[in-house]
This record gives C-alpha cells, structure tokens and sequence, in this order.
C-alpha cells in the first residue's frame, strides 16, 4: 500500500537516527524478497522488516539474518515465529475476519438473509489470508448460518484476474449475493466484475483495500463497505518497533510499547499490535485520504 511508507517516512524522520530504505519484488515473488532479504543481510543493516509473500519460503533468509545479529520484524502478514523477533499486526486476525463477515451480514440486509458469497484472495500460500479465511469460515460456522461459502479461489495479486474469477463465479453460482475481496488487488478486480455484469446492489461486494482505491465503488454504490486499518499508522508503527528494538529499549518479555504519536500499544507475547479495524463507507470515505 502507497501510505505505508508515508508512515514509514514520518516515523523515521520523527526520530532522526534512522536510514530508511524501502524495498521489495515488483511482482510479490517470495524468492526474490529471500534474496533480497540475503542481500540486506550482507549489507549489515541493523534492522529488517518485512512482509513475507510466502513465510517458509523467506524464513532460511530471515534466520540468517538474525544469527548475524540484526533485529527482524515482520508486519502486515508474519513470518514464521522462529526467524523473526516481533511481528507488527495491524489489528488481529480475528477482527479482522470477523469484521469483514459482519460487513457483508449487514451489506446482504441483515442475518436472517439466506446468502451464498465467496472469497476472492490473491495467493493461496499467503499466510495472513489463510488464517482470515479460517477465522472467517468459522465466524460463518458459529454465527450465520444462512450465509452459505460456495468457493475460495486465488486471484495470485493480479487485479484482471481477480475480475475473471469474479465473473466465472458468477457464472458458475448464478443465485450468489456476495463476494470478498481479501486482498487490495482481488476487491477492486471482484468490483469491477460485479459492476460490468449490471449487479450493483444485488450482489454485494466488501473486503480489504485502501479507501482511496475504493472511493469510486463506494461512492457509485457497488460496494457499501470497504474494511480496513489505517496502513500509514503500520508504517509508522513498524519503524518505531523496529527503532526500539536495535536501539535497545524494546525486549521480548515486554507487555506495552510507547508509539510516539499514536499513544501507548499492547505487546501480546510477540506481537506488537496496532489496534483496531476501520470500516469505510459513504459516510465517512471521504474523511481520509490514503
């Protein structure tokens, strides 16, 4: 996301001893970003925060980089628990899951609607999405029995595909009611779809995306609710982690963390939490800008 490094920035500028360089595989290639990840390391930088493609496929890389001695973060999606030292989590998963289930409930009318509805994801290895979609099928399970989960499917992070999937499924479940966009790539795309086939307002469409790559939707009314956090608070949140943690003043084992700006942050265990979802909508989209 664009606003992520916008935190990132300020954060670092904030605090003055920091070089930030911010980096990454044009096309999410998890074997580009563990070599990326080996060449930082032999750079000697003090810190690396990153947000795995694919876990298992970077955690060699990341776990050399820590037998060097720097300092590693994940964020955004974690990494395997044991080649990292903190994961910075933008809300957790749970609320995440649960937030956008609740969205297209009350998006589709309300509980007693009888719905099918679908998940559109980017990659069927990215780890932050599998564990949604569990919480997800669970919330469904224990909470909305009329909601009926006909199909997962990847989009592999490429908006017209994700359109494709989108108009398949349609095809495919000509009575669905609703799709989730679970990526900032797969939304947009299942949007798309949904407003060419002529079905805003019928089939619904909610997920995770930035307000400003939604705004159009919102306000045209193919989607009512776009599910979120705000991503230029994670940046800034992971530079100041990832500050404190080679500076000395953040250690494992502590329970809160000062965030400058954004006031006092609860460490669960190892994660070091943003706080809470936002959800956008008609009314209040047009309030932030990211």
């Amino acid at each position: 996301s664009p606003s992520w490094p916008k935190g990132a920035e300020e954060a670092a500028m904030e605090l003055g001893n920091v070089e930030l360089i911010y980096d990454g595989p044009t096309d999410g290639s998890p074997e580009k970003q563990a070599s990326m990840i080996e060449q930082y390391t032999l750079k000697g930088v003090d810190v690396i925060a990153v947000s795995p493609n694919d876990p298992n496929v970077v955690a060699p890389a990341l776990r050399k980089a820590r037998e060097r001695g720097i300092h590693v973060l994940s964020w955004d999606a974690d990494a395997i628990q044991d080649s990292r030292d903190f994961f910075v989590n933008q809300a957790t998963a749970e609320a995440i899951a649960h937030g956008m289930v609740n969205t297209m409930v009350q998006d589709l009318g309300g509980p007693e609607t009888r719905a099918d509805v679908a998940i559109v994801t980017a990659f069927l290895t990215a780890a932050n999405q599998n564990v949604w979609i569990e919480h997800m099928k669970t919330h469904i399970d224990q909470k909305y029995p009329n909601l009926n989960l006909v199909a997962i499917k990847p989009s592999d992070e490429d908006q017209k595909l994700a359109f494709k999937v989108t108009q398949d499924l349609m095809k495919a479940y000509p009575d669905i009611k609703g799709f989730f966009g679970i990526s900032s790539v797969s939304f947009p795309g299942a949007a798309e779809a949904v407003k060419q086939a002529g079905k805003t307002g019928q089939v619904m469409v909610t997920g995770l995306a930035t307000p400003n790559s939604m705004r159009s939707y919102v306000e045209g009314g193919t989607v009512k609710s776009v599910v979120l956090w705000n991503t230029a608070e994670l940046g800034y949140l992971t530079i100041k982690v990832g500050e404190a943690l080679a500076t000395g003043k953040l250690k494992q084992g502590d329970t809160s963390f000062d965030a400058g700006k954004l006031g006092k942050k609860k460490i669960a265990g190892d994660q070091v939490l943003l706080g809470d979802i936002l959800v956008f909508t008609k009314d209040n989209i047009h309030q932030y800008d990211f």
